[in-house]
């Protein structure tokens, strides 16, 4: 069962807070709506037609499934300020339960069926690779890839429609190599990784920086629950200090298991497994209550590229709890949510961008143009131009006390292969009125 959720015009103005004239005709993009078109699949008079796949059941359910909602927020309150020049957002996701079989299935029947306009933000590495050639094949923007992988954005020759948008495993695993090798130059490091494309681009990372400090690397296979053996090892092996490059599920395991083995190193998880609430609730579960929240992770290090939930003051998360609060569902605000509300905003972005009467290739043009000068909630630039569909290009490093973080290092900038790091000088973006972005065209 294909289970679907929209969000278009049909939604109240109460529903987001919103004026009684809407916020005007044209809404973000400043076009006159009274010039719109219907100029390409997906893209009618008075609607653009988004689609995406995520995990809404099954065992990677937890925490992703709540990216579609953030986005799906994000979008009735665009909406009901009148969408972008003039057109409002029809959002529409598809569960794949996290299976590369059923991506394809839906993937297809978003393309072929509901006639979207584009693909935005669909999640995992092994889901999203199962139908990277299709969408490129039929010409049909993949934008702002849910994963890590350097698939998305290093070769845009091959793949011309698709684009990363967090932070890549590769320079996510350089910046917390260069870390270790400052702040922990004694540290005999370990490192647990998930047996494909997401641990392998981590270990190229921090093995440029800390190759002669690593006594151990293991890796387990999603699906494998007993990690025992590979936490086994790294304890074995000497490790004092444990990189782990996994999603949330495997970090709760780890934790268990270090813990029933009496097996206490710094530990050191990359963004994609350090959600603290989430972890939390893993923690519990599998632990049948013996563990009852994250204290387990408290010392851990991560990194992020977005604010989170537990900046309460960052004036990106109080507009985001704003949205969410008007516009949102059931639940609370979480970090995945605002993960969906940020890659909403700059799906956003790119429409403008790309013109009164966007089209598909005029749709890539203007994210190559001018991707690169996007400001908005991301820590870090992006990437985007002809030569490389790569996301953003640095992240920040916190260290994980009960359900919050503390910044330890500043957002670092990296890329791919032997770039340098370099300290980022940037300062946070202005939140612009009611959260809309206002890019102007750069497609003729």
């Amino acid at each position: 069962m294909t289970v679907i959720a929209a969000a278009t015009a049909a939604s109240t103005l109460a529903a987001c807070g919103g004026s009684d004239d809407g916020g005007g005709t044209s809404g973000g993009g400043g076009g006159d709506a009274s010039a719109n078109e219907a100029s390409d699949i997906g893209i009618t008079e008075d609607s653009i037609k988004l689609g995406a796949h995520f995990p809404l059941t099954g065992v990677a359910a937890p925490g992703y499934s709540e990216i579609p909602t953030g986005a799906q927020a994000y979008f009735e309150c665009l909406n009901q300020q009148g969408g972008v020049n003039g057109r409002t957002i029809d959002y529409i996701y598809r569960d794949d339960a996290y299976n590369p079989t059923n991506t394809s299935q839906v993937v297809n029947q978003l393309v072929l069926e509901d006639e979207v306009f584009a693909i935005v933000g669909g999640l995992g590495t092994p889901t999203h690779s199962a139908v990277l050639d299709f969408l490129n094949s039929e010409g049909v923007p993949d934008l702002f890839v849910s994963s890590g992988s350097r698939l998305w954005g290093e070769d845009p020759e091959t793949n011309p429609y698709t684009f990363g948008w967090q932070t890549d495993y590769e320079s996510e695993g350089k910046i917390i190599g260069q870390y270790i090798a400052d702040n922990f130059p004694d540290a005999k490091v370990g490192l647990f990784l998930q047996d494909d494309d997401f641990g392998e681009d981590g270990e190229a990372g921090i093995r440029q920086y800390i190759d002669d400090q690593i006594v151990a690397a293991e890796r387990y296979t999603p699906g494998n629950t007993n990690v025992g053996p590979q936490i086994a090892a790294l304890q074995a092996a000497g490790a004092d200090f444990v990189v782990g490059f996994n999603v949330p599920s495997y970090t709760a395991l780890s934790q268990l298991t270090a813990l029933q083995l009496g097996y206490d190193p710094q530990w050191f998880y990359s963004n994609v497994g350090s959600d603290p609430t989430l972890v939390g609730s893993l923690l519990n579960n599998f632990s049948q209550g013996q563990v009852s929240d994250a204290s387990l992770l408290d010392g851990a290090l991560t990194t992020d590229y977005l604010p989170t939930v537990d900046e309460p003051d960052n004036p990106w998360v109080q507009e985001f709890q704003r949205i969410w609060d008007e516009c949102g569902g059931e639940g609370e605000l979480t970090n995945y949510r605002i993960y969906g509300m940020a890659q909403a905003y700059t799906t956003v972005q790119a429409l403008q961008a790309a013109g009164q009467n966007p089209t598909r290739d005029g749709l890539v043009e203007a994210i190559e143009t001018a991707g690169s000068e996007w400001e908005g909630p991301v820590l870090a630039p992006f990437r985007y131009s002809a030569d490389s569909h790569m996301g953003t290009s640095g992240m920040s490093i916190s260290r994980i006390t009960g359900d919050t973080t503390e910044e330890v290092e500043p957002v670092q900038l990296t890329d791919l292969g032997d770039a340098e790091i370099e300290p980022y000088d940037g300062e946070m973006a202005e939140v612009p009125e009611n959260g809309i972005p206002n890019e102007e065209s750069v497609v003729d």
